[in-house]
């Protein structure tokens, strides 16, 4: 058997910036644990399968170790990739989910721009040790939904984190991210989830649909320039119309295309 597969770097208009997806179109859905030995193999921080379901797709994604519920990048990289390389004339795609019914529409400026469903983080102590695992002295405030969620105060902290995988994977949430305000942007993110086998995902989509409720409410704006990664970088625009959804729209750039073999 031979499958297309492409690698995509997603929220970024030019490759080696954002956040590389693979993504693989398939005619029929193939076993789970061939689909999860296939994304263990690619050791991308996703893999993203698609099968068209009528006028809509069937969308599933996988870390190196686990099939996870909502992925924002490997999103982005389907739709670019059903766009730009498979010749798809809708300007709107819907895609099934474990998450819902996602739409990405291509927009005239060539942003591409998904609709996800909002989440409302609620504020909570600071779970005992998490800041020690990070290697933070302090935070502003720790939100929880999926994620933790730690503001600080200075955008330079972003670059001096250390965290300590280990200790991070122990804690009960997808993942952890560390955001702050500043630097050109409305806000900054690191993101990290040993727990889902990804230490760090340069962008990360999905955790946006609880960071931009976070920073709409602390900055009063519904409109949001927003920029994440450590060494790789790649940028966001997040926007919530008050419907409980957060429109989050992004670039994409295609790496490599080649063929599977099994």
């Amino acid at each position: 058997m031979q499958l297309e597969i492409f690698q995509v770097d997603a929220f970024s208009a030019e490759p080696f910036g954002g956040n590389p997806a693979a993504v693989i179109p398939l005619d029929h859905w193939l076993p789970d644990a061939v689909l999860q030995r296939i994304a263990e193999e690619n050791n991308l921080s996703e893999t993203a399968y698609f099968v068209r379901n009528g006028e809509a797709f069937d969308l599933r994604w996988f870390t190196p170790t686990v099939e996870v519920d909502l992925c924002g990048h490997a999103t982005l990289a389907s739709a670019y990739v059903l766009f730009e390389h498979l010749n798809e004339p809708a300007q709107v795609l819907r895609f099934n989910t474990r998450s819902g019914e996602l739409r990405v529409t291509r927009q005239a400026d060539g942003l591409l721009a998904m609709d996800f469903p909002a989440r409302q983080p609620e504020v909570q102590p600071v779970p005992a040790g998490l800041l020690q695992a990070l290697g933070l002295r302090q935070a502003l405030a720790v939100y929880r939904s999926d994620d933790y969620v730690v503001v600080v105060d200075d955008p330079g902290l972003l670059d001096t984190l250390t965290p300590d995988f280990v200790a991070l994977a122990g804690f009960d949430v997808r993942g952890i991210a560390v955001t702050a305000a500043g630097r050109g942007f409305d806000f900054v993110t690191r993101w990290f989830g040993p727990r889902v086998g990804v230490n760090e995902d340069p962008v990360t989509g999905s955790a946006h649909t609880s960071l931009a409720p976070i920073w709409a409410q602390r900055l009063g704006k519904q409109s949001l320039e927003c920029e994440q990664g450590g060494a790789r970088k790649g940028q966001l625009r997040c926007v919530l119309p008050g419907n409980g959804r957060v429109i989050i729209s992004g670039r994409a750039a295609l790496f490599m295309r080649g063929t599977v073999y099994l």
